[in-house]
This record gives structure tokens, sequence and C-alpha cells, in this order.
């Protein structure tokens, strides 16, 4: 007998991949959402958020997608491939210090594509071990990169391979705060890093300019009443 407060169960259809047609669209459906839920309001958003926007009940989802860390490895294991492959061609590039320094724009210009993405660089899912197992193999190409760029004499012999994760988190946190009052914001932070990496005399990419005050204003009101609704 089948439950009424989750009528997906009564589907029962057979697909050549031997799961029910419904519970192919169904899984679709829930991806697709998580996926929007994500991309504009982060990692905090909870399962039963994502069903309600899927359009499926809470059973639905959860045989599906038995834990959050399950869904979210399936949401973003084309991103973090993404984020694996813009290693590989950072390593591509002959130029050393041009190639450390378009890897640092591109994994923060994909955190700011996706506030989603933007946690899931800072944070760890040990359950999701295809999502860490994709970025463990780009954490070696990553210490490549940062050698690389360190024998060029441009990348300060301080900076570590712990900078990167900083940064990231730096560059989430401006990504949220300044949400789409200040989209662009994250790109002077970006800039103003990449100068403290570099060794004096390194060349550096220009500085893009400052948000106008009045963006930066909306975007420190929209901060302000997030925190009071979270209060």
């Amino acid at each position: 007998m089948t439950s009424p407060a989750d009528p997906d169960a009564s589907q029962d259809v057979q697909s050549g991949t031997g799961l029910r047609i419904d519970a192919e669209r169904n899984r679709d459906r829930i991806l697709a959402a998580a996926r929007r839920l994500y991309a504009r309001e982060g990692l905090a958003v909870s399962m039963a958020a994502v069903a309600r926007e899927a359009g499926v009940g809470n059973a639905t989802l959860s045989r599906r997608f038995a834990s959050r860390e399950e869904l979210i490895n399936a949401v973003f294991s084309d991103r973090m491939d993404a984020y694996a492959a813009s290693v590989t061609t950072a390593l591509a590039e002959p130029d050393a210090w041009r190639a450390f320094t378009d890897y640092i724009y591109a994994i923060c210009a994909m955190q700011a594509a996706d506030r989603g993405f933007a946690d899931v660089l800072t944070m760890t899912f040990p359950a999701a071990k295809a999502l860490e197992a994709r970025r463990a193999e780009a954490y070696n190409d990553v210490l490549a990169l940062i050698a690389r760029a360190r024998k060029t004499g441009h990348l300060r012999e301080d900076f570590t391979d712990r900078d990167i994760p900083i940064l990231l988190m730096a560059n989430a946190g401006v990504v949220s705060a300044a949400g789409d009052a200040a989209p662009d914001a994250w790109r002077r932070l970006v800039a103003h890093m990449l100068r403290s990496y570099a060794a004096p005399d390194a060349p550096v990419p220009p500085m893009p300019e400052a948000p106008a005050p009045a963006a930066l204003y909306r975007a420190m009101v929209r901060l302000t009443r997030s925190g009071s609704h979270a209060s």
C-alpha cells in the first residue's frame, strides 16, 4: 500500500535503467531545484526547502538522496570537475606566474557564479567521497602550480598552499555579503590579494574599479537585513 503523504510512490512504470521513469524525473527535478537554491542561497538551504522547490515529498527526496552530503555530491560533481580542470589548464600555461594568477581568478569566479559552490570550496564533506576524491586530486596539481610560480621569483617565498583556502573563505564571504548589489566586488578583493602574494618586481593584473558607493551601501543594507532575519 502506498503512503498518501508520498503520491509519487504509486508510480511503477519501469525504464531501461531499472529505475522507474517517474523516479528518474523526480531525481532530475530535485537536482535542478537544489542547484537553483544552492546557487542563490548557499548550502544552508534545508532538505525540506529543496523538496518544496522540486515539488516532491520529503520521503521522495530521501529515497533519491539519503543525506545532505549525497545531494551535494550529485549537485556539485560537475563543478568540482570544472575546478580540477582549471588547475590542469593552468599547468599547461607556459608562463608559470600568469598561470597562477589566472587560476586564482578562475576559481574565485566559480565561487562568484554559484554561492553553493563558494561554500563547497571552503568546506569538507567526508561522506561525499567522489567530491572529496576530486578535490584531493586537484590539490596535488595546485601544489605543482605554486611551486612553478615560486620558481619564477614572482610569487613570494612565504606563500603556501594554505593561503588558498584562506582566500576562498574571504571571497565566499564577499560573494555572500555583496550579492546582487555589488556582484563584482570579489574582483577587487582578488586583485588586492594577488598584490599581497606577488614579489616586489612581479607583474600584477590591473586593479578593477571599486564598487560604487551606492552599490556598497545596498550590499551593507542587504547584509544587515539578512543578519536580523537569522537572529
